[in-house]
């Protein structure tokens, strides 16, 4: 069953061969060495979204109610409150997180070189695969050659959409990948999961461990394995159901609000992709670019069509200019309508 899915990112932000889109690109720094680069995501959402609907089909909409007063709030009147203690918070404005935003930058700054090994797989959060751009192809591979070879991975920081990012940038097979961390604050350690002490185990209870291990040895993982079944379960529903024309409902009120994601919904094969924009391009020097990655920023003083193709980051960024209220809080959607109507005004 075709699922429709929100457009992503601005048209202006290039494509490698492929037609994988990149929705961020900057410049890795350290010393004198820059290479410019391009983010693509490495996953993709394939479960199964339910959406909420009246028994008619009409696609239900979020609203804010107050328990206490017992009434619906309008989002002009909700304000951000951090909880400092049980039932207290402070009220923190739309001005105030604007002026805790990291600067804005296109520098990846490469702070430390540590061993790969020394890396908790615990820490690290979510993939990505980075394409050299401009003319920065010798100065990437370099890099990503050294990198593999020394077993090596940078660690760095990034400013993506009003947020600072700890990244690991690492290598495979020549493609640099860089892995968001998390914070220290975000891990547990064993103790506070409440394991019991460790007992002693005897020889022969681990020879008898690691023949069974050694009997369920497999070369590499089976992707067989990598498949949501239940995913896979509620789609054969909705298509034989789809088919049989039952429990099909239809309405023509588009959803109030989109899915936000930095995920491509198109290249079934992002490696693929990505190996094919390496090879085209080109072998040329200038371990030092900064051209080009900016562009498609441009101004978004558009009509509506022409807002609709841009991101929601960029979306933001003209309200922020516009000085548009809540807009931290709109969709995408939302944002459209109301940079239309504060153009119009």
């Amino acid at each position: 069953m075709a699922r429709k899915r929100a457009r992503r990112g601005s048209k202006h932000i290039p494509r490698p061969a492929g037609g994988v889109r990149s929705f961020w690109s900057g410049t890795i720094s350290f010393g004198l060495v820059s290479v410019a680069v391009q983010f693509f995501p490495g996953s993709r959402f394939a479960g199964v979204a339910l959406r909420m609907l009246d028994d008619d089909g009409t696609p239900l909409g979020r609203r804010y109610y107050c328990p206490k007063q017992e009434r619906e709030v309008h989002p002009e009147h909700v304000v951000r409150g951090y909880e400092v203690e049980p039932d207290e918070y402070v009220i923190v404005r739309d001005e105030e997180l604007e002026a805790a935003e990291p600067e804005k930058t296109r520098e990846i700054d490469l702070r430390w070189f540590v061993d790969l090994k020394e890396v908790s797989p615990l820490i690290f959060e979510r993939s990505y695969f980075l394409t050299p751009s401009g003319d920065s192809n010798k100065a990437y591979r370099l890099l990503a050659a050294v990198l593999e070879e020394t077993g090596k991975i940078g660690i760095a920081t990034f400013v993506m959409r009003e947020r600072e990012y700890l990244i690991a940038i690492l290598a495979q097979d020549g493609i640099l990948r860089a892995e968001t961390l998390r914070f220290s604050d975000e891990i547990r350690s064993p103790e506070t999961v409440g394991l019991p002490e460790r007992e002693k185990v005897s020889r022969a209870d681990v020879t008898r461990i690691e023949h069974i291990i050694q009997k369920h040895m497999a070369h590499k993982l089976d992707e067989k394995l990598l498949v949501d079944e239940y995913a896979e379960a509620i789609r054969k529903l909705a298509e034989k159901k789809l088919k049989a024309d039952k429990d099909v409902v239809r309405s023509e009120v588009p959803p109030e609000d989109e899915v936000e994601s930095e995920e491509d919904e198109s290249a079934p094969d992002l490696l693929e992709a990505i190996r094919q924009s390496l090879k085209h391009a080109g072998d040329s020097d200038g371990s030092s670019s900064h051209d080009g990655h900016h562009k498609g920023h441009k101004s978004t003083t558009k009509g509506s069509d022409d807002l609709a193709e841009l991101s929601k980051e960029e979306l933001y960024e003209e309200a922020k200019k516009l000085d548009i209220p809540n807009r931290s809080k709109l969709t995408k959607t939302q944002l459209v309508k109301a940079i239309s109507r504060a153009q119009q005004a």
